[in-house]
């Protein structure tokens, strides 16, 4: 069982919340940092791009504040966890896509399941804050930021990949 120090402050459980909240921004940061493959493999124009950011932003910031005003009402300490799982569906779903109204569906997805992590988590790590509430929310957003700067490395990696297993005949 995780102690506190003197101040209330679980550092353990911080850190682990900021390591989700590190996943969960790496997840949602690699929707645009996959546009220029999307516009490829597509053939989309300016236009659907801005769709699907508008779709992905409007998942996620529309719905937000209805899951924290549900979460206010009712703990919901497993949202993290359901909110992850939407997110992975969506990345899976966008990964095998065939259609643009696929990728549509995907990127509300991965919004819905930002909208669902996000209230909760930053609600946990209040609680585990104690009395240093500005150490724990700025150990919770050192994971998101972090998260959202290595999408697009990952999407570069990931890019890379594709391209050597097409050069070697792996795809």
């Amino acid at each position: 069982m995780t102690t506190a120090n003197r101040s209330g402050t679980y550092l353990s459980v911080l850190v682990i919340l900021s390591s989700t909240h590190l996943l969960n921004d790496l997840m949602q940061s690699l929707i645009p940092a996959s546009y220029p493959v999307l516009k490829e493999t597509y053939s989309l124009d300016f236009v659907q791009i801005g769709m699907i950011t508008l779709t992905f932003q409007i998942a996620g910031a529309l719905l937000q504040p209805v899951i924290g005003m549900v979460t206010d009402r009712h703990a919901a300490p497993y949202s993290p966890v359901i909110g992850m799982m939407f997110t992975l569906s969506g990345l899976v779903n966008l990964a095998f896509a065939q259609t643009y109204e696929m990728i549509l569906v995907s990127v509300a997805l991965i919004g819905i399941g930002s909208s669902i992590f996000h209230p909760e988590a930053t609600r946990m790590a209040r609680y585990a804050a104690g009395k240093r509430q500005g150490l724990a929310q700025g150990i919770f957003q050192v994971g998101g930021q972090t998260g959202g700067a290595l999408g697009p490395v990952f999407a570069a990696f990931m890019s890379v990949v594709r391209v050597f297993g097409t050069k070697v005949g792996l795809n």
